[in-house]
């Protein structure tokens, strides 16, 4: 259990507070690029917080880094799926209260999607347009802390971060699965 729902920062508007697991997908999506992490940080969020009326905005953050993953890869036909199943589920609405300037990032989405439509190959960053000075501040500092730049290029040459899904240590993951199988079992000798 990672990021806990205590674990929350204040906006700009003190009605509303950002979970820290937000933060840390923020700061690695501009920092070292590493998508497949930010997806890691929301996922587990999202699942450890499940009624927390967001699940959209999550799984939409998720799809967004999941899209920027594959087309850095060259997997546009995933690239075209995640970007615009994200663009769906991600409202206006939600993304400004989320701190995001919703009009410049659905405009920025929208014309990403029409080049992979009309089959350019080419990968450029994008930058989430955060709006609340607040949560960019936070951001900023959290990354300047651990060394890492803000809004930097992708590392292209960095297998660890572009092929991760690869080159990862996988065996957290496979003893999770084996457990959930052997619970599973269990259960059915149960019944």
């Amino acid at each position: 259990m990672l990021f806990q729902k205590r674990e929350l920062v204040m906006s700009s508007n003190p009605l509303f507070v950002y979970p820290e697991a937000y933060i840390q997908y923020l700061i690695h999506f501009h920092t070292d690029r590493d998508f497949f992490e930010c997806h890691e940080i929301l996922e587990e969020y999202w699942k450890e917080n499940p009624d927390d009326g967001n699940g959209d905005v999550w799984v939409g953050l998720i799809q967004l880094a999941v899209g920027l993953y594959h087309q850095r890869r060259g997997n546009l036909g995933g690239a075209r799926k995640m970007l615009a199943s994200s663009l769906h589920k991600l409202t206006t609405f939600a993304l400004n209260q989320w701190g995001i300037d919703a009009d410049t990032f659905i405009s920025s989405l929208q014309s990403r999607l029409v080049h992979l439509e009309e089959g350019s190959t080419g990968y450029e960053d994008l930058n989430l347009p955060i709006a609340d000075p607040g949560l960019l501040e936070r951001c900023e500092t959290q990354a300047k802390k651990k060394g890492w730049v803000w809004q930097t290029s992708s590392p292209m040459n960095d297998e660890s971060i572009v092929q991760k899904h690869l080159v990862r240590d996988r065996s957290e993951v496979i003893r999770s699965r084996q457990a959930e199988i052997e619970k599973r079992a269990h259960r059915r000798s149960l019944s």
